[in-house]
C-alpha cells in the first residue's frame, strides 16, 4: 500500500516537473481550459468518493452533512479555515450524537 503511494506521488510530481517543461506556445488557450476542467472534475470526482461512497455503495452520514456545511460556507465566501473547521466539527457533532 505504501509502496503504490510512493509511485503515484512521484509519478504526479514528474508530471507536474514535465508541464514546466513544455514551451509556452505549444500551451494554447483551449489546452488550458482542458487542463484545468480536468483538474476540477478529478477533484469532484475524489471528494464525492470520498463523501458518499463505502465500499460499494453510496451513503448518507456525517461526511455528507460535513460536506454541504463546507459547500455553503465556501458559496458564502468565509475564510478556507473557518470552512475546514465548520466541516469538522458538524461531523464530529454528528457522530457523537451517534448519527
Amino acid at each position: 500500500m505504501i509502496s503504490s503511494v510512493i509511485f503515484a506521488s512521484i509519478a504526479v510530481y514528474s508530471w507536474k516537473l514535465l508541464g514546466y517543461l513544455i514551451p509556452a506556445r505549444y500551451i494554447t488557450a483551449s489546452r488550458q481550459q482542458l487542463a484545468e476542467r480536468i483538474t476540477v472534475s478529478l477533484l469532484a470526482a475524489l471528494v464525492v468518493l470520498q463523501g458518499f461512497a463505502l465500499q460499494n455503495s453510496i451513503v448518507l452520514d456525517a461526511r455528507a452533512a460535513s460536506l454541504a456545511v463546507a459547500a455553503a460556507l465556501l458559496a458564502l465566501r468565509v475564510p478556507y479555515i473557518l470552512v475546514v473547521l465548520a466541516g469538522a466539527l458538524t461531523a464530529a457533532g454528528l457522530r457523537a450524537l451517534g448519527l
